[in-house]
């Protein structure tokens, strides 16, 4: 039997940018980088370049659970966040992917702490959902 899952990702975003760089200084090995120009396993060009951590799609009632293992990876790097958005005029992204099984949908909602920390940093909070029946 299949149960509903949540994934979040914390996501560099930038038009190019070294991620070597950016994974040496959050001492943080992405789940996913690639550069501009890249191709997609779809055969499409990447747009830009990305570094990201991912929880991975986890089975859960609470996005929170997942959010708290991203933002836990890095709230201490806060200060290191944001010289490096300044230093390569870079975006942040908080991606949050539910996948409802039966309409068993999770508790949806941001923790006060959650929003505190993506504002500091400046990041931007996403949340795509696909529904199966």
């Amino acid at each position: 039997m299949d149960y509903t899952k949540v994934m979040a990702e914390f996501n560099i975003l930038g038009d190019s940018f070294p991620v070597e760089d950016i994974t040496l200084k959050l001492s943080i090995i992405p789940t996913e980088s690639y550069n501009k120009g890249d191709l997609s396993k779809y055969n499409n060009i990447k747009k830009e370049t990305c570094w990201c951590i991912s929880t991975g799609y986890e089975e859960s009632m609470d996005i929170n659970d997942q959010l708290s293992k991203i933002i836990g990876e890095i709230r201490d790097k806060k200060d290191i966040l944001i010289q490096l958005k300044n230093q390569y005029n870079l975006e942040f992204q908080l991606m949050i992917v539910l996948n409802i099984i039966d309409n068993d949908k999770p508790a949806i909602y941001l923790d006060k702490d959650i929003i505190h920390f993506v504002s500091e940093i400046d990041a931007s909070i996403q949340f795509d959902y696909y529904i199966y029946s």
